[in-house]
């Protein structure tokens, strides 16, 4: 590890003046720095594995940002708010104080709903200089509604939607599935390019199957690149490097440093 990187805790707000907590891994000149989004019920320091993968970036002369969305972590907001235009509203004001920090080149990473929230952001904003998807859901009303059908009790005494998420049982507002069909996550990612693109998926993902993953990487211009990691599952649980080395690579060959 590079020994100038050091953390430091940081907030910044919103668009709905909610203070957003985050962790930055960083060096005494800003370069490039990679913004990494968090998984649904996830948090910005991934069980330690997104503060190690963090630490792995410094070692490369990589900066990083690890924040947690509105209603997760140590953000301020409710879970039950939850929402794609949320988290996509979260990526955007995360460039920003990146950008508002001296950072000029800025790569978006999200593993997830949060992958599924850079594909949507990164199209529409050209400060992001490369979007990176991993497990991310191409068709996510299709995938949420299906865990809602396979609830036997769908709808708590307080008019939530229970839904299970890897944190255990959660509860959504029902916008949240009305919102989830504003957005066209396929066309977004086809907006990215010319600017680089890195879909990473588990061969074994039972959660967001790898077809979500063709599908975004096929309705992608170029560059694009994909990576199935085999035998891995949803969590990339044991294969977690073989993502790392993926995104090693790509982050050199697209932005050295």
């Amino acid at each position: 590890m590079n020994g100038n990187y050091k953390w430091r805790k940081l907030f910044f707000l919103n668009d709905r003046g909610l203070k957003l907590a985050g962790l930055l891994h960083t060096g005494p000149v800003p370069g490039a720095i990679v913004i990494v989004c968090h998984g649904f019920t996830g948090s910005k320091e991934g069980g330690g594995k997104a503060i190690a993968m963090a630490e792995e970036l410094g070692g490369r002369g990589y900066s990083t940002l690890l924040f947690d969305f509105s209603g997760c972590g140590e953000s301020k907001g409710s879970f039950a708010d939850i929402s794609l235009t949320g988290h996509v509203n979260d990526v955007k004001c995360s460039v920003s104080c990146c950008h508002n920090l001296g950072f000029k080149t800025i790569i978006i990473v999200g593993r997830s709903f949060g992958g599924t929230a850079v594909l949507c952001h990164g199209g529409t904003d050209k400060r992001v200089a490369g979007v990176s998807c991993w497990s991310a859901p191409a068709e996510p009303f299709r995938l949420f509604s299906e865990r809602l059908k396979d609830n036997d009790n769908p709808v708590s005494e307080n008019g939530l939607v229970q839904l299970s998420g890897q944190g255990g049982t959660v509860l959504v507002k029902r916008d949240f599935f009305a919102d989830l069909k504003n957005h066209n996550v396929t066309r977004c990612a086809s907006s990215i390019s010319p600017r680089p693109l890195l879909v990473v998926h588990g061969e074994e993902d039972d959660t967001v199957p790898p077809a979500n993953a063709e599908k975004i990487y096929y309705a992608a211009g170029q560059p694009k690149s994909i990576r199935i990691i085999p035998g891995a599952d949803h969590q990339f649980s044991g294969h977690y490097h073989q993502v790392w080395q993926a995104f090693f690579h790509w982050l050199a060959a697209h932005f050295p440093v």
